[in-house]
């Protein structure tokens, strides 16, 4: 299954918004083997392409190997928050102004992550991925400094301040 998957379809070959498969854990012995997988993309369309891209390997498999029997149980963890965040872009607006605010060029790019901000989105509480300051996430270097720390509090101690000076009003999912 692995092998059968596309190379260049794996985390370390992609960025952006490319999708990706993950393998995120493996186990098995000689009569049973357990691969488990993180499928990402920022599209619906593309996410639904490759879980059928997952379910037509299974079946060539299984049709190649008569008796071989694989079960495939996927299950949709969260999407792309962008279709949630889009109907509330002040949001947005003020993490940016608080970021030129305290010096910060903001730089909107994909994020190959969020799970709770994704989640809580898709509950009605739009959550934007912000500014950390950090490097290399998700990876065995992920770090950040003490001076990106101390810019992230500005930031924050910022952003709340804009949005008490608006009033505290955002206007919330419905």
């Amino acid at each position: 299954i692995d092998r059968m998957l596309p190379t260049l379809e794996r985390p370390g070959f992609t960025e952006g918004y490319a999708g990706f498969f993950h393998l995120s854990s493996l186990k098995g012995d000689v009569e049973h083997t357990e691969l488990k997988y993180l499928i990402r993309d920022h599209s619906r369309e593309g996410f639904d392409r490759e879980k059928k891209l997952l379910e037509s390997i299974v079946a060539f498999i299984e049709s190649k190997y008569p008796g071989v029997s694989i079960s495939l149980d996927t299950k949709d963890s969260y999407f792309n928050m962008r279709d949630k965040i889009e109907p509330y872009m002040e949001i947005i607006d003020l993490a940016n102004n608080a970021m030129k605010d305290v010096g910060i060029e903001p730089n909107v790019t994909p994020i190959r992550g969020g799970t709770d901000g994704a989640r809580l989105s898709y509950r009605g509480l739009p959550c934007p991925n912000l500014f950390t300051g950090g490097l290399y996430p998700h990876g065995k270097y992920e770090c950040i400094s003490v001076q990106a720390l101390r810019k992230t509090s500005d930031f924050l101690l910022k952003l709340i301040e804009n949005v008490t000076k608006n009033g505290g009003k955002i206007k919330m999912a419905k």
